[in-house]
């Protein structure tokens, strides 16, 4: 059933959208649906119930509304009403005698008392909520995103819903729609019982309750500012000095974020201690390599400034990723934990250490021009490099918050899937990009598809790019890279805590979404 042909209805009977809310509720727990579902899915489900029920199915896409709103409901509800959104369409106002002015974000209401709005917002206000009244949901999207609120309670046309779709299940917003009684740009009406339910349902539950990722990723970024790391480094010397300069610098620090969340998913107490520690050590083992790296790759700059070994020497440069590697151990087995765990952890770190270096170790291989891997090799080298530092970061959180060891194996597979997912990514952004120092050896992926297609290697540049494009091998990565990319999402729905199935699913969301996106 096309969904963009189908009439957007809403039952105009309140005693009707009351039995399919009542009913879908019950589905969905039935069916134990989790956020965020699929809209196949979900109009599978709307259909089947629909029919059951004997309703029209012209209200396909309302119960789909409905059958989302469900799938969130014990999320929004344990979120704090201090940290949740109320957005309002503008189309609510009375065209005829509002009173309100605009800015860059929206309406601001004058309080007039011409339309609903004003009591709407007095409310929400008065629980604790941001409010917000314009169109559409990118705002609202960008708000989560940025971590000023962690849920949604949205309220807007049926068309305007419908599109929302992909976009909510993308960023994992959690989220509740309402729609509007029916379509039109203006003076258009919402059933205010309804939305005040919504508005006051709240539900303490901490396992819920989403983690800001966000705002963890802010205070992780003023955790490396200056003066915050003296506590760690007292030294002063020239080496550590170096060390502190190289974790200092820019990056998304995604590793160490990825961490902090894990720990604060599954800790029944989160340690303030353990969780900057947390991140410190993880950020000074993924420095250190990338120090090495660039070493490795004689590459020039990073961050946009010179690498450590082209400002300092290789000698100087060498010896600080060295002690970022001993700093990180050092710091891991002084962490104010129980001394099993850091046994489990030291394992774990040290047994990603290994496998980093074996990937890495090929890489050079590679680079250097001794062997051309296959596709299969080279998709395991990626997972040796890249998901094995995604690895150790889940799982040093997983382990110091004493994770049950089935959630860890799922979080060993799924970083596997993340960092081969990641560098194809990489291979085909940077594929993308207009380059002055461009190589073949910067694109293994292609690489690997291209020598699967021809029996001669390929040296030439230009003949390289184009042969990729003649063969559209970097539409056939795209679809690896999607083949991958759920693998991810498949591994996550594997995950009992919610909270980190949940912060994964945005940060998956996030880095993934434009490539995705293209590959449709």
């Amino acid at each position: 059933m096309n969904r963009t042909k189908r009439i957007l209805k809403v039952p105009k009977e309140s005693f009707l959208r009351n039995k399919l809310r009542k009913e879908i509720g019950l589905l969905v727990n039935k069916a134990g649906l989790r956020p965020p579902a699929s809209f196949e899915v979900m109009e599978q489900l709307a259909i089947d119930l629909l029919k059951e029920l004997a309703i029209s199915d012209e209200y396909i896409d309302f119960a789909i509304v409905l059958i989302g709103n469900e799938t969130w409901r014990k999320t929004v509800e344990a979120t704090p009403f201090n940290r949740r959104l109320l957005l309002l369409p503008q189309c609510l106002k009375d065209t005829t005698s509002c009173q309100a002015d605009f800015d860059e974000l929206g309406l601001i209401c004058a309080g007039c008392k011409a339309c609903p709005i004003d009591d709407i917002l007095n409310e929400a206000e008065k629980l604790g909520y941001s409010t917000l009244v314009a169109e559409g949901t990118t705002v609202a999207i960008g708000l989560v995103e940025e971590g000023a609120v962690d849920a949604v309670i949205g309220v807007s046309c049926m068309p305007v819903l419908q599109r929302s779709f992909d976009a909510v299940k993308n960023a994992a917003v959690p989220v509740i729609g309402l729609p509007l009684m029916y379509d039109g740009c203006e003076n258009t009406k919402i059933d205010t019982r309804w939305l005040y339910d919504e508005l006051r349902a709240f539900k303490a539950n901490n396992s819920l309750q989403p983690l800001p990722a966000s705002n963890l990723k802010g205070q992780l970024n003023e955790f490396f500012a200056n003066g915050t790391l003296d506590k760690y480094f007292q030294e002063k010397d020239k080496t550590e000095k170096l060390g502190r300069e190289y974790l200092q610098l820019g990056g998304q620090r995604i590793r160490p974020l990825i961490a902090a969340l894990s720990y604060q998913a599954y800790a029944k107490e989160v340690n303030s201690e353990v969780l900057y520690s947390l991140s410190l050590i993880i950020e000074c083992f993924h420095k250190a390599s990338l120090i090495h790296d660039d070493i490795e790759d004689d590459a020039n700059f990073r961050y946009d400034t010179e690498t450590a070994h082209k400002k300092y020497g290789v000698p100087q440069a060498i010896n600080a990723g060295d002690y970022l590697i001993g700093k990180g151990y050092q710091l891991l087995s002084d962490l104010p934990v129980d001394g099993k765990l850091i046994a489990r952890a030291l394992r774990g770190v040290s047994n990603s250490h290994l496998q980093l270096t074996r990937g890495q170790g090929a890489d050079i291989l590679f680079h250097s021009g001794e062997n051309i891997p296959g596709l299969d090799e080279t998709l395991k080298i990626f997972q040796l490099k890249t998901g094995e530092a995604i690895k150790v970061a889940l799982l040093l959180g997983a382990i110091l918050g004493e994770a049950e060891e089935s959630e860890i194996k799922i979080l060993e597979n799924f970083a596997d899937y993340f960092g081969i997912s990641y560098q194809i990514r990489d291979d085909l952004n940077e594929f993308n990009e207009d380059r002055v120092d461009e190589k073949i050896e910067d694109y293994p992926i292609l690489v690997a598809l291209l020598n699967s297609e021809e029996k001669e290697k390929v040296n030439d540049l230009k003949i390289f790019r184009d042969r990729i494009v003649e063969k559209q091998l970097d539409k056939r990565a795209r679809h690896i890279l999607n083949e991958y990319i759920e693998s991810c999402y498949a591994e996550l729905d594997k995950l009992n805590n919610e909270r980190l199935r949940l912060s994964l699913y945005g940060v998956l969301g996030k880095i993934f979404k434009p490539l995705t996106a293209d590959a449709n």
